[in-house]
């Protein structure tokens, strides 16, 4: 599963990560950057792995596969970078011809994983998360077990925070609706087991901490001028400035950490998209440690 990855323990100096887990890094900002480029679906990546992490340990999945399923859930909108911003960005519904275009990503982010050493990591998640059990889904049209279990696990996980994140062009669902939908398709668009293990994750409460929330702990707010999600990184700090990604709105951090519109807009540098690595260095400190003990071993 892992033959490609290539590891090398020396580190350039004291305070870089080693290069195995520089590799693990660079995954996760390609996916950050493209995330950075909607301003509607901000913390959408963090939200959907969390999700796939709970989803993963309901289902009895061992420690590496729920750390694989985790990576998965971060990586899985990579291909969503071809997608042009008229497109991506649309205030209103799409056109079918637009949505076919939206399809296209699955593909895509498999072809640009390709040359990546860690590409097995995440593959089945990046391409595969739109199949449904009754075949239905994209870009294959696979059926049940055809799916392999981590594209059954994050697509359920993305199908959710899709209906409880508010678009353009509609508002966020309460949780329970999602999780109705989600129970009245299983079998359909859902895989029926893992489905009902998603279901009675809401009922014991442990979505709802993650639903609206951009990091542990940081809930999103919004551009009161058009709309958007505006993020906020565990560092924040009172006074620090953050910027609409749409209308590009500055807005400044009170005492609370509640944002506050200024009345001007950001100049291109401060819209200039930058990751957010200390959420991924937490990210990789949390699932490295499994998954590339995984990685040496195959590579031996």
């Amino acid at each position: 599963m892992f033959k490609h990855a290539k590891l090398n323990k020396v580190q350039a100096d004291t305070d870089a990560l080693p290069i195995n887990e520089q590799l693990l890094a660079s995954l996760l900002v390609m996916a950050w950057v493209v995330e950075a480029r909607d301003p509607y679906t901000g913390g959408h990546l963090w939200r959907v792995a969390r999700f796939s992490e709970l989803l993963a340990r309901k289902a009895g999945l061992s420690t590496l596969e729920i750390a694989q399923v985790t990576i998965g859930g971060f990586m899985h909108d990579l291909g969503k970078v071809a997608i042009p911003d008229a497109v991506l960005n649309k205030r209103d519904r799409l056109t079918d011809d637009e949505y076919a275009v939206i399809k296209t990503h699955p593909e895509v982010g498999y072809r640009m994983l390709h040359a990546h050493p860690l590409a097995a990591l995440v593959a089945d998640a990046v391409r595969l998360h739109h199949e449904t059990p009754d075949g239905k889904g994209y870009p294959q049209g696979l059926t049940g077990e055809q799916i392999p279990q981590m594209a059954r696990i994050v697509g359920i996980c993305d199908a959710f925070d899709a209906m409880t994140s508010t678009r353009p062009y509609r508002i966020g669902m309460p949780q329970e609706q999602a999780l109705e939908i989600i129970a009245g398709n299983l079998g359909r668009q859902f895989d029926a087991d893992l489905g009902a293990c998603f279901i009675a994750l809401g009922e014991e409460n442990q979505l709802a901490h993650i639903i609206g929330h951009s990091d542990h702990g940081i809930p999103l707010q919004r551009c009161v001028m058009c709309g958007p999600t505006l993020v906020l990184r565990q560092s924040s700090q009172p006074n620090d400035h953050v910027y609409c990604r749409s209308c590009g709105a500055d807005y400044q951090l009170d005492a609370s950490l509640l944002a506050v519109a200024t009345g001007v807009r950001g100049d291109p540098g401060d819209l200039k998209p930058q990751a957010d690595e200390e959420l991924i260095g937490r990210f990789v400190q949390e699932t490295s440690r499994h998954i590339l003990q995984a990685v040496e071993r195959s590579a031996r």
